[in-house]
């Protein structure tokens, strides 16, 4: 009867008495307590609701712009490595040791092979321990030579530079002997094999070579290097028969053999090439390899902008009033001949090159230098054979004392 009454507005019925009224009066201020308890109870909800949805939104937003910045960071890191690591570092992507700077780069999410490859062989004492780092992440125990090389050579993609060569495949074979220990006499001899084993995958699997080297030819070649001594003869024919069975093949898979990128390019990197027509200078990513200086835009270009065959060439060092550290390519005693090259026109139209020299400018003077000799080694023979010979040479020698 109350609750009735309280419900029925503002209409009282006159025969009730004092105290009902004031009873009914009562229940009526309690029920619009309760009401706008209910109402402030709502409101609070909604408000921790909405800033549930606005901290999703905020995370998400967060989350959306770390995404974007690690994207920014990769693309910058594929176009020049030590760059894209700096901008990691400086947008907290990264921190700046080389433990995480090598999981970063073992992972290898969106990273271009080579441009990992090309950081890893610097000789800067910081990328020497990243190098390292990035080397005890394999995890070669009780693999074989070339199973190891396979997962090794697989996470980045060898520069062509034969000094950076020698310092990864160093660090490779010092892991390699130590998670095999007592596999190899020293670091050395696992060095040369290395060596052996991916010169055999080039015989056997490239279509140029004629000669293809048996077993057995394969085993004298190889006796002598385990500190004077030879190594056991079932290692070495499980080793040939391992690559004879299946090559080698490089990251990007795009049917290339790995010994095509790693034998052929002598040296890789960026430079600024004058235009021939038009004198202005442009930063291209250089490769030197097949007695060819290729050019690209960017490092992850498959078509070259460029293809200067070195044939008839001669290159000289010269001074550059606009850009240091310069050199050239030229025909000697024939100043006025245009050389034979090609370049891809920006519509894709390859078309004849119009330069009577090519001049280069080098970011730095022993940069220049090494250039000018990596070419002339070109021209002549493959730097990159010399610098095994002479490996080779210091473990025969052991074989004396």
């Amino acid at each position: 009867y109350w609750a009735e009454i309280s419900t029925s507005g503002n209409n009282v019925p006159n025969d009730l008495s004092p105290e009902e009224r004031r009873d009914l009066e009562s229940i009526r201020r309690r029920k619009q307590e309760l009401m706008q308890d209910i109402q402030r109870l709502k409101d609070e909800i909604a408000e921790v609701t909405c800033e549930i949805e606005d901290l999703g939104l905020t995370q998400e937003r967060k989350n959306m712009q770390r995404n974007k910045q690690m994207a920014m960071g990769r693309k910058k890191f594929n176009m020049d490595p030590k760059k894209g690591i700096r901008f990691l570092i400086d947008s907290a992507l990264l921190k700046n040791t080389c433990d995480d700077i090598a999981q970063f780069l073992y992972k290898g999410e969106g990273l271009n092979k080579t441009a990992i490859g090309d950081y890893l062989g610097e000789r800067d004492e910081f990328n020497l321990q990243v190098l390292h780092a990035f080397v005890q992440l394999h995890e070669f125990t009780d693999l074989n030579l070339v199973q190891a090389l396979r997962q090794f050579l697989w996470s980045f993609r060898l520069p062509g530079e034969a000094q950076k060569i020698d310092r990864m495949m160093e660090a490779f074979a010092q892991r390699y002997c130590h998670c095999n220990a007592g596999v190899f006499q020293s670091t050395d001899t696992c060095y040369v094999l290395s060596f052996a084993v991916i010169m055999l995958n080039t015989s056997l699997h490239n279509p140029n070579v004629k000669d293809k080297p048996s077993v057995q030819r394969f085993t004298a070649m190889n006796r002598g290097i385990n500190d004077g001594g030879d190594l056991p003869e079932d290692l070495l024919r499980n080793l040939y028969d391992s690559i004879k069975n299946e090559p080698f093949k490089i990251p990007e898979d795009d049917g290339n053999d790995l010994t095509h990128t790693f034998f052929n390019p002598d040296r890789e990197g960026w430079l600024l090439k004058l235009g021939g027509r038009v004198k202005t200078w442009k930063r291209r990513w250089f490769i030197l390899t097949d007695n060819c200086l290729y050019y690209f835009e960017y490092t992850t270009d498959k078509e070259p902008r460029g293809i200067i065959p070195l044939e008839n060439l001669s290159i000289r060092e010269v001074e550059d009033s606009k850009k240091p550290n310069c050199f050239e390519l030229y025909i000697p005693d024939q100043k006025d001949q245009v050389i034979k090259a090609c370049k891809t026109e920006a519509d894709g139209r390859v078309v004849e090159g119009n330069h009577t020299f090519y001049r280069i400018s080098a970011p730095t003077t022993e940069e220049k230098d090494e250039w000018i000799t990596s070419i002339k080694a070109a021209i002549s023979k493959d730097p990159f054979y010399e610098m095994l010979a002479a490996r080779k040479k210091k473990v025969s020698s052991l074989k004396g004392l």
